[in-house]
């Protein structure tokens, strides 16, 4: 009876906290359909009366959305492939070879796990705008714009990360060292042994890692906003600004757009979700 008590309790608890998650998602979607009388109704509506499907149409035609979806497919594809190449090779070396000075490299490292952000921001921007022999620079970065406005610019900064190197180093030293004897004799070099033996091996972590990349740079807004100011670079998160105008903001349509931003991730999600919890699962069990 105690058990039968606790487990209705868990599930209980399972159901209330997927609820209280999926809740803003049913809100956004109910508000897409709504009205704008619906919207600033003195009651909440979660149920429109007539679901306003056009409300999609109208906000996909409130500016270039094909080129904004464009922009933020190449940014982020770009960044979670040559991320994943980075820092499986990086955290590969600092859990495998062992060389004088990995330790205190890794801890420089893993400083970066400590510094905000929003620390970094203006000298990475004062790095790349004034970046040499490019955007109209000369030799000392000066007289031009750098990478000021360039998809490089805003992808460079993203192209690896402490905690991916951290997370894909956690994973390669739980391997047996057998497994490199076993490379050496069978004539593989370092190079050798991680392409044809680790990285066939690094499904779960590397799917994990590219879905928290893909997220991260999929929903990423301050520095796009504070590396481009034009039309033609915007990504999708930015442009969901274009619903505010002087008056009012259009939450109907703004929530139509949100959730069309929104269905990549899920969609990334859902076909990589097996692999993503082998990835966060794999360095908790050893031995």
């Amino acid at each position: 009876m105690k058990e039968r008590l606790i487990r209705l309790t868990a599930i209980v608890f399972a159901v209330l906290c997927v609820g209280f998650v999926l809740f803003p998602f049913f809100l956004m979607l109910s508000i897409s359909l709504q009205t704008m009388s619906e919207v600033y109704a003195p009651s909440p509506v979660l149920i429109p009366k007539v679901p306003q499907f056009e409300n999609y149409v109208k906000a996909m035609q409130n500016g270039n959305w094909a080129r904004y979806f464009l922009n933020s497919a190449l940014v982020t594809v770009v960044v979670t492939a040559i991320s994943l190449v980075i820092n499986s090779m990086a955290g590969y070396v600092f859990a495998r070879l062992k060389f004088r000075g990995s330790r205190v490299l890794f801890l420089l490292v893993l400083t970066g796990m400590m510094i905000p952000p929003q620390v970094t921001m203006i000298p990475l921007f004062s790095l790349l705008r004034g970046m040499p022999f490019v955007g109209g620079n000369n030799w000392l970065g000066q007289g031009g714009i750098g990478l000021y406005n360039s998809y490089a610019g805003l992808i460079i900064p993203f192209l690896a990360g402490s905690f991916g190197v951290f997370l894909c180093r956690q994973f390669y030293i739980g391997f047996p060292k057998e497994l490199d004897d076993a490379a050496r004799m069978d004539g593989c070099g370092p190079f050798d042994a991680f392409l044809k033996i680790y990285l066939p091996l690094s499904g779960p972590v590397l799917a994990s890692l590219g879905v928290l990349k893909f997220t991260g740079t999929w929903n990423e807004y301050t520095w796009p906003l504070i590396m481009t100011n034009s039309d033609k670079l915007k990504t999708v998160q930015l442009a969901l600004t274009v619903f505010r105008n002087e008056s009012e903001i259009l939450w109907n349509q703004l929530m139509a757009a949100t959730f069309l931003v929104s269905l990549a991730i899920y969609i990334v999600f859902i076909f990589a979700q097996k692999h993503f919890v082998a990835g966060l699962l794999s360095g908790s069990v050893k031995g």
